[in-house]
């Protein structure tokens, strides 16, 4: 039948030059996934910071009493419904499956969109958060326009 080659094995190579080979491009297949992983926590790391700060400056600019709960996980949601006029507490849907993931999203979008009209930007930029694959990137503008944009 067929005479099936691995990579490694090169006709004319001795053996310890196989198995340097075969090491080497184990390890440069692990480096370059390494630095994959790294260059993925650094991109989210500073999404995170820069979602926080945005955040942190909307809440200063509402006065709200706690401003730094944009750092903390589900505690910065529970900020954006109080910000947007909803009680804290409907953060909680989160606990109920996909039923309640959808209420939060719904809730979410017109909690910011109120935000939007509070800062007198139009509130139908809040909708551009929930366009499938350009959404998160739309979100990310608008939170930045909250915070730091200019508003005549």
């Amino acid at each position: 039948m067929y005479r099936q080659l691995s990579f490694a094995q090169v006709p004319g190579m001795d053996a310890f030059s196989q198995g340097f080979m075969g090491g080497f491009l184990g390890g440069m297949v692990g480096f370059v996934v390494a630095l994959g992983i790294l260059l993925a926590l650094v991109f989210f790391a500073a999404l995170y910071i820069y979602h926080a700060l945005a955040w942190q400056t909307v809440a200063r600019k509402f006065r709200h009493k706690y401003p730094w709960l944009a750092w903390i996980p589900f505690a910065n949601f529970a900020q954006i419904l109080q910000l947007g006029g909803f009680h804290w507490a409907w953060i909680f849907l989160a606990l109920i499956p996909i039923l309640g993931w959808i209420a939060l999203m719904v809730i979410g979008v017109i909690a910011l969109w109120r935000i939007c009209d509070k800062l007198r930007y139009p509130g139908w930029f809040s909708l551009g958060a929930i366009i499938p694959k350009v959404g998160p990137i739309l979100y990310f503008v608008l939170i930045g326009f909250l915070a730091w944009g200019k508003k005549k």
